[in-house]
């Protein structure tokens, strides 16, 4: 279509001025409109190729130039999935990298702790059977040891609270529904009204001030409970690591002694360096804890004299006001030491629930 209207274009007949240049004029303006004709041809073929044209995922790139061999093309798709290829590549070998450098650092940590634990064990062993030597601080050693006396004589003082306060609680179990037994036969029995009248108030009086003295008691094994299995164990628990840091300290001490009485070459020279700086480490640790455990054995001394002159003269003045029968001083002993009674009916669990 384009040809023949070039064609008709070119043998278009144009009118010839007198001058003669006229005819040049139109000869070029009919080439003008035919290339415009051409040109507005070509620009819809162009719309059409862009709207219907092919997928960029099935492009290729010609790599040998314009009119290179089909050998040099390149489908894109291909080009995509190497990117794809190389990411994934990249990310696993990141994925890989840092397995194995948690491995490594995981291998690291065993293996000092296995040096560790075979050093330790080492130095007991020698220590049991007397070849080894033992660092020992006498005045802290003998403060440790009267502790740890101190902390079973006071278990049994617990165990002993504990079982009189289950014994008691019985007793005026047993006062309540003797009490009740005795006030039902005052009801039913007209005769005996007076008798059994008098016993049952007997009995709901020594319960009542049973229950205050049970208050009293459940308060002082409460208090001796913190003081043994809280104070005590905690500084129990430091003097343990102290125990801990002291045997690494001999197993590092002894393993430093060993290799300055050994030859003196180059890799037994960086050996020592090491060694010293894992005794000063030990050592530094060792001194900390030693510190801590003095304080905290000075504090608990402290902290026990007060809390056991408290509850005990709590303890005194409670079971002496009960089996004396004074019921107003037991009441005001408990008002002395701020010990307030669960009141009857609530919803929580009562002393005993809770031992």
């Amino acid at each position: 279509m384009a040809d023949s209207m070039m064609s008709k274009a070119a043998t278009m007949e144009i009118p010839i001025n007198s001058n003669g240049d006229s005819r040049n004029l139109a000869e070029d303006d009919s080439l003008e409109q035919a290339a415009k004709i051409q040109w507005s041809l070509r620009e819809k073929d162009l719309q059409q190729v862009m709207v219907s044209g092919p997928n960029l995922n099935e492009t290729s790139i010609v790599s040998g130039g314009y009119g290179g061999t089909t050998e040099g093309i390149i489908p894109t798709s291909s080009i995509k999935g190497s990117n794809m290829h190389h990411a994934s590549s990249n990310s696993s070998m990141t994925a890989e990298e840092a397995t194995r450098g948690v491995a490594v650092e995981k291998f690291d940590i065993m293996k000092k702790w296995g040096l560790n634990t075979y050093k330790c064990t080492k130095q007991m062993i020698s220590e049991r059977f007397g070849r080894g030597s033992r660092t020992v601080d006498l005045e802290l050693e003998a403060q440790i040891e009267v502790l740890r006396e101190t902390k079973r004589k006071y278990e049994n003082v617990l165990r002993l609270a504990r079982a009189l306060t289950n014994h008691f609680y019985s007793m005026v179990q047993t006062q309540h529904a003797l009490g009740d037994t005795f006030a039902d036969l005052s009801q039913k029995s007209p005769e005996l009204r007076d008798e059994f009248g008098y016993n049952a108030e007997t009995q709901k009086l020594l319960c009542k001030n049973g229950e205050t003295l049970l208050g009293a008691i459940n308060f002082f094994v409460s208090s001796i409970n913190t003081l043994v299995n809280k104070t005590m164990e905690d500084t129990l628990m430091t003097i343990k690591m102290y125990e801990n840091a002291r045997l690494e300290f001999d197993a590092y001490r002894a393993d430093l002694e060993e290799l300055n009485m050994g030859p003196r070459d180059a890799v037994t020279m960086a050996r020592i360096e090491t060694a010293q700086q894992q005794y000063q480490i030990h050592k530094d640790k060792y001194e900390r804890l030693r510190s801590d455990v003095s304080i905290k054995i000075k504090f608990l001394e402290e902290n026990k004299v007060k809390v056991m002159h408290k509850q005990l003269l709590l303890f005194h003045n409670a079971i002496s006001a009960y089996f004396a029968g004074n019921q107003q001083q037991l009441e005001q002993t408990l008002k002395q030491f701020n010990i307030k009674l669960k009141p009857p009916g609530a919803d929580k669990p009562s002393w005993l629930e809770e031992q």
